[in-house]
């Protein structure tokens, strides 16, 4: 009888700790991001740019006063400020041809991982969610919703109920993905525009 109990107890347990997480989903890996937004065989060359305090400034400004978007009633764990960010360039005839960035802000549950990809002016031409742990902003990853983002530029908005609409019920989540492409916009033109 014993045993019996404890087997039971411990399937429970595990039964539990699996409904506890159920709601980390990762959707795509990195490379499948990056072959996705670059198309499939792109050759891409990856740098690795550390943001010195002039750029840190400027960016820091033009978002707000933060790195990470910060969000009354977000229950994420914090996500750190970063100082270096990798930009991903797709190589067309041995030049560049579109950048992207992956990058994380917290959402209400957890943290969302966003891969932004822009043409070499700084317009959007794709964004995609690679993970969430949202209960209820599953629906940012759907096309529906990241298509608005398409052609934006440093010279719309990209806010939610401004030029984004966003998601009913998940105001958090529709809000981290506007301010990770407007970070994204801000830290390219910054480091290769200006």
């Amino acid at each position: 009888m014993f045993k019996k109990s404890m087997l039971l107890a411990v399937c429970c347990g595990i039964m539990v700790v699996a409904v506890e997480q159920s709601f980390a989903i990762r959707l795509l890996t990195k490379e499948e991001a990056i072959k996705g937004v670059f198309g499939p065989g792109a050759v891409v060359v990856v740098e690795t740019k550390q943001l010195k305090e002039s750029h840190l400034a400027k960016v820091t400004e033009r978002m707000g006063g933060s790195l990470v978007s910060a969000q009354k009633g977000s229950k994420s764990s914090e996500v750190a400020a970063k100082t270096s960010y990798d930009f991903i360039f797709s190589m067309k005839d041995g030049k560049k041809d579109k950048v992207a960035i992956i990058d994380e802000e917290p959402g209400k549950w957890g943290p969302v991982e966003f891969i932004v990809a822009m043409d070499l002016k700084g317009a959007i031409t794709r964004v995609d969610v690679l993970s969430y742990q949202e209960k209820r902003g599953q629906p940012i990853a759907r096309h529906s919703f990241m298509s608005q983002f398409e052609g934006k530029s440093s010279k719309d908005k990209i806010m939610v109920n401004k030029d984004i609409n966003g998601v009913s019920g998940a105001t958090i989540s529709s809000n981290c993905a506007t301010f990770a492409v407007r970070k994204a916009i801000a830290l390219y033109e910054e480091l290769y525009l200006k």
